[in-house]
């Protein structure tokens, strides 16, 4: 066979070894999905709403200087002051009373204390110098001062102890900043006023069964079963500012203020343990439960902001005791 034939022979047989060659396939490798890590639930926020109360009210029939204070969120006694009203605290129909204390309206916010503007740079500490061309006459001195070679640099000193053969002192190692540690995300019963400046941390003030809920049949807050001579705790911290039996349909009541925003009442009590004035805590026991003006043993709890009725179980702990 000539050996033009046998090269042919050779091309076909690669040729068809080529063409039944098993192609490799890529490995396939099954990925796991990532597991979503679950996201904490926001915390609780009630939205603050901006202070509107009026700067003066006009009475009207059925109004008492307890009820307007506690509508309005202010302590009786000076709301009694601000309007020169004594005891028996009195007032009358058509009389304008100011709900701010005197002197407080018409303040003038106070200015930014006046910043001085930067003077601009003179031109001449802005541009550079350079060494200017002088010349001198000829002669031999100004020649030799010329072929001069220019002084070595100064060396720069040494530390102490290298000249006396001691190790040198390594240099100060930059310091290192550490990263930044987040915080841990607020839990689900952070508090319902975040963004509030008076932010109040509040406990119930009873355990029992929920007789009726913010806003059902025209409630301003809950009422809360019970029996008789049961305690009835602060909700939180503050001052006593009102007790007694002023309030037409609250019966024996005490009035907590927090601090500027928020105030507390109980009502229905069989026996108040707190005076006017008196300074209460958390969970301290203020009075005894009872039904004083009422048709059956309860607590009748409410939260007000700047005098405002708010839903207690917006601000309440989840883990309510039964």
């Amino acid at each position: 066979m000539s050996p033009k034939l046998w090269l042919k022979v050779i091309l076909l047989g690669l040729l068809l070894t080529g063409c039944s060659t098993t192609p490799t396939r890529a490995p396939v490798v099954e990925r796991q999905p990532a597991q979503v890590q679950p996201q904490p639930r926001p915390a609780r926020v009630v939205p603050r709403e901006p202070d509107t109360r009026p700067a003066t009210y006009t009475v009207k029939k059925g109004d008492t200087l307890y009820s307007l204070a506690l509508d309005f969120g202010l302590d009786y006694r000076e709301l009694a002051e601000w309007n020169g009203i004594g005891e028996p605290y009195l007032i009358r129909v058509g009389q304008v009373l100011r709900l701010t204390p005197p002197g407080g309206e018409g303040a003038q916010p106070l200015k930014a204390p006046a910043v001085p503007e930067p003077k601009p740079l003179a031109a001449a500490s802005i541009l550079k110098t350079e060494p200017k061309a002088v010349r001198e006459p000829y002669s031999e001195q100004a020649l030799a001062r010329l072929e001069k070679p220019a002084s070595a640099a100064p060396a720069k000193p040494e530390p102490a102890g290298a000249a006396n053969g001691a190790p040198r002192t390594p240099p100060e190692k930059p310091a290192v900043e550490k990263p930044a540690v987040e915080k841990p995300a607020a839990p689900d019963n952070a508090g319902a006023e975040e963004d509030d400046p008076d932010r109040v941390e509040w406990t119930w003030p009873a355990s029992g069964k929920l007789l009726a809920t913010f806003g059902e049949g025209g409630s301003k807050g809950l009422d809360i079963a019970g029996s008789l001579g049961q305690p009835v705790l602060a909700a939180a911290g503050g001052k006593v500012v009102h007790t007694g039996t002023t309030l037409r349909g609250y019966g024996k009541l005490i009035i907590i203020k927090h601090n500027k925003s928020y105030f507390s009442v109980y009502a229905h009590n069989s026996q108040i343990l707190v005076k006017e004035g008196q300074n209460v805590v958390r969970g301290q026991k203020i009075a005894e439960m009872g039904d004083s003006d009422a048709d059956r043993v309860k607590l009748h709890f409410e939260i007000r902001r700047l005098g405002k009725p708010v839903d207690p179980l917006k601000y309440l702990p989840n883990d309510k005791p039964s």
